[in-house]
């Protein structure tokens, strides 16, 4: 098969979308690929001027590649907008798997735990609306990367304040659920009002965010944020390893997309009904496993819905967290194409409440943080990737590398992030895994 790339990721028939906050445009030559994908953003969203290089890769079923890529480049600019929603296709990432013999172990192995040890919490529990409340350390603290660049963290980026800040939400940050175990109880309709928020049974509450919980709101005026109120589709967070299920079917035309519960005479409906659960796990394919000193805050795309990067997978120094790969056969589609899980992935010692947000040019973090995660799972073979943000080209302050989880697991292809370069050249790198696991190892 064959399947296009550029600056983000494309892969085997699907494309990871939204990775960068700017403008995208697909080339001509990509229109009769049936796996790219392209999308609206949202009004507001920053752009910057990118460079695409488009190849064409073949692979086979096992996603080997097969055939060397041709290239073609092409310069597009772009420009934010803030009254208006802008046209646009997801960009997407050459450095496809390019060894065709499979990578057995990591070089460096470690003790791998399912989920972060500060989440083991019974996994009976139901939905709740508790009355939330949220509170951050008033110490501040800078952190600086590799570059020359400071980032301040006005909340602090130690692992006391990641339990502390969000234990309103049942289960914490980390949710309520054991790794790939439930949810068990389903989601009745008109039973919360559209002012509680609905935690448990893996979802967990964003109470940084002063959303009351919520991810984001998609207001019924076309405007965002606020308050879940009458006609709003109010998005929400669900536990690392997970992704929610609920968007309404009949998405705009437009191209933006719609996320959330709808809020409805006073109280919270499914906008899909054929999900009976608010979260679902995805694929058991990854894992974040940490060998740093410091708390890693990383970001995931609320997508469908706002599409900004607020989903937490906090991995604390030294432990690991499943990284959601999403089965994109059954997934969310975006005018009938398939797409994927982006994350932004912070600099090490930035909090939650100051990485998961957007940020502001020069500041590193969020939307600005210096890399970016993607996994989808299609057609037996996940792909998984290491993507530069071109909103900021400065190294993160520590390395990565995507790994066989065990000697069971299958990887193909080589990965890794280091000192600020990718092996796979300036675009970044991809695997394929077969069998088994991998593992995003974060390494100084």
């Amino acid at each position: 098969m064959k399947f296009s790339t550029a600056l983000v990721l494309s892969v085997a028939g699907s494309t990871l979308v939204q990775a960068m906050p700017h403008v995208h445009k697909r080339a001509q030559a990509q229109q009769d690929e049936p796996c790219s994908t392209a999308h609206t953003h949202r009004a507001g969203k920053r752009a910057v001027a990118v460079e695409y290089v488009y190849e064409t890769v073949t692979v086979d079923g096992k996603g080997a590649t097969v055939s060397s890529p041709a290239t073609t480049t092409t310069t597009l600019s772009s420009t934010s907008s803030s009254a208006s929603s802008v046209s646009s296709a997801a960009a997407t990432s050459s450095a496809p798997a390019s060894s065709s013999a499979p990578v057995s172990s990591s070089s460096s192995p470690v003790e791998v735990t399912s989920s972060s040890s500060s989440s083991s919490v019974p996994s009976s529990s139901a939905y709740s609306a508790p009355s939330v409340t949220s509170s951050s350390s008033s110490s501040s603290s800078s952190v600086t990367s590799t570059s020359t660049e400071p980032i301040s963290s006005s909340a602090s980026s130690t692992q006391s304040s990641a339990s502390a800040t969000h234990s309103a939400s049942s289960g914490g940050i980390n949710g309520d659920l054991s790794a790939f175990s439930g949810p068990s109880e389903a989601f009745e309709d008109g039973t919360i009002a559209c002012s509680d928020f609905p935690s448990g049974q893996g979802v967990v509450s964003l109470d940084w965010l002063d959303f009351g919980g919520w991810s984001g709101i998609e207001n019924s005026d076309g405007s965002t944020g606020g308050s879940c109120k009458e006609g709003s589709y109010c998005s929400y967070a669900c536990q690392a390893g997970m992704s929610k299920t609920q968007w309404p079917s009949s998405q705009p035309s437009s191209g933006v997309s719609i996320g959330g519960l709808l809020c409805k005479n006073g109280y919270l409906y499914r906008s899909n009904t054929d999900a009976e659960y608010l979260c679902e796990w995805g694929m058991d394919m990854a894992e974040v496993v940490s060998e740093l000193s410091q708390d890693v805050a990383i970001c995931r795309t609320d997508y469908p819905g706002t599409e900004n990067m607020v989903i937490p997978t906090y991995v604390e120094a030294g432990s690991s967290m499943p990284l959601t790969v999403v089965d994109e056969d059954t997934y969310y589609q975006w005018k009938g194409m398939k797409t994927s899980a982006q994350f932004y992935v912070n600099n090490a010692g930035v909090s939650l409440e100051d990485g998961c947000v957007w940020g502001t040019a020069g500041s590193g973090v969020g939307n600005w943080a210096p890399l970016n995660f993607g996994g989808g799972y299609t057609d037996g073979i996940a792909y998984l990737a290491l993507i530069p943000n071109p909103n900021n080209y400065d190294a993160l302050n520590y390395n990565v590398k995507i790994v066989a989880a065990d000697s069971d697991s299958t990887v193909i292809g080589d990965c890794v992030y280091e000192n600020g370069k990718f092996n796979g050249g300036s675009d970044g790198c991809t695997v394929s895994v077969t069998k088994g696991k991998a593992h995003f190892v974060l390494y100084n």
